[in-house]
């Protein structure tokens, strides 16, 4: 049961990202074009297990891009609230699919199951 509900809150944040994306006015051409960019930091990866797991959470977590997206709030960037919506966007669609922070001892093992 635990497990749907963290699927279902992945949902739930992708739906409200969107949502609060569509009322940003920003094209919805960096949506699509920055919304695999947190994938990134799978590069990490060429450099060990370890590192490509931190890179990785770094990334696929949720504090930097709430912290982007306050900070972008109390300064009126425009921009910058739609790529921390799009960053979000992407960490709840990763967290719908099942996709969740790695582990450092193998790609597949992740907080949420083994992909």
């Amino acid at each position: 049961m635990t497990k749907l509900f963290l699927h279902v809150e992945g949902f739930v944040v992708l739906i409200l990202s969107i949502y609060c994306y569509s009322e940003t006015n920003v094209s919805w051409w960096l949506f699509l074009l920055l919304l695999f960019a947190p994938d990134v930091a799978m590069v990490g990866y060429l450099f060990g297990m370890k590192v490509g797991s931190y890179a990785y959470n770094v990334l696929h977590t949720y504090s930097l891009p709430l912290a982007m997206l306050l900070v972008s709030l109390i300064g009126e960037q425009t921009l910058l609230i739609a790529i921390g919506l799009i960053w979000i966007a992407h960490i709840g669609m990763d967290r719908m699919i099942g996709y969740g922070l790695k582990s450092a001892e193998d790609f597949k093992v992740t907080h949420l199951q083994k992909v």
